[in-house]
């Protein structure tokens, strides 16, 4: 392998990706003489580079996956995982989730697996799709009464009882309701190209950052607390604790096999409603 092969990683700058890559940023495992190449960008860019092949490796929604498949392999680890819950709708006043028929909901990204699965719910809503960079911009459209509703992703599902918004309906307890299992809403994907051998290395690199990163929990997350990310509430300890509690965890570590189901299960289901072309066979890198 020669010494000096670059890899380019692509992320999104929310918690979760910044946790997972963290020991790959710092040079704290051994990364088999491979130089990364760090990229960060919102969760809809990331989709976007994906589909056109723009990085090596990317940390994508699991409902853009099949629009990739041709040139990407899924990563066994990286993945974000909502088991009973998951993004939340949220409204400024109550309203039920049949309300949201004909209304205008903010959306982090039309390619976003929330978006997917909000579809399923109710196929009806009218998106608008507001970027999760910056960070409080969906907050500001939604008080302004540019939309109904907002569909949060990333911290934002953490921070809206705060804020005094009323949830419509969190997409991840109702996909745990409708299927019985884990709603897949993160994947890892791996460039076909680079070949069997390399993807092997660069995948067990990535494992092993994931599991340095656990094993250093409390550590990383004073540093992500001190890294200015457009918004305080994202510097409190006790916020990053609980979102990495949902989103960093064991399913990140490795994915489960219920985890897999709930892929296959993903995209069986927006197959059906006509979300989803041609049937997908899943293929995973080692």
């Amino acid at each position: 392998m020669p010494p000096e092969r670059r890899i380019q990683l692509a992320y999104s700058a929310d918690a979760d990706d910044a946790f997972m890559f963290h020991a790959l940023r710092r040079h704290q495992v051994d990364t088999r003489g491979l130089t990364f190449e760090h990229r960060r960008g919102d969760t809809a860019e990331l989709n976007a580079l994906a589909a056109g092949g723009g990085a090596d490796v990317v940390a994508i929604s699991a409902g853009a996956y099949p629009a990739v498949a041709d040139r990407y392999l899924l990563l066994p680890h990286g993945a974000s995982v909502g088991r009973g819950f998951g993004p939340v709708v949220v409204s400024r006043t109550p309203i039920s989730v049949e309300a949201l028929a004909g209304r205008r909901v903010a959306v982090p990204g039309l390619t976003t697996t929330a978006y997917l699965v909000l579809r399923m719910i109710r196929p009806d809503v009218v998106p608008v799709v507001v970027p999760i960079v910056p960070f409080a911009r969906v907050f500001e459209v939604l008080d302004a009464g540019e939309v109904d509703a907002a569909l949060l992703i990333h911290e934002g599902r953490l921070l809206y009882e705060a804020r005094g918004y009323h949830p419509v309906v969190d997409v991840g307890q109702w996909w745990q309701e409708a299927t019985a299992l884990p709603l897949p809403l993160g994947v890892n994907v791996i460039r076909r190209a680079l070949g069997p051998d390399l993807v092997t290395t660069v995948s067990a690199v990535l494992r092993e950052a994931i599991a340095h990163a656990l094993a250093h929990r409390d550590e990383i997350i004073g540093e992500l607390a001190g890294e200015a990310r457009g918004e305080a509430a994202l510097a409190d300890r006790a916020l990053l604790d609980r979102y990495l509690a949902m989103y960093a965890n064991e399913d990140t570590r490795t994915v489960a096999l219920d985890v897999r189901r709930g892929i296959d299960e993903l995209f069986a289901r927006a197959r059906a409603e006509g979300l989803l072309g041609a049937p997908l066979v899943v293929e995973w890198a080692p």
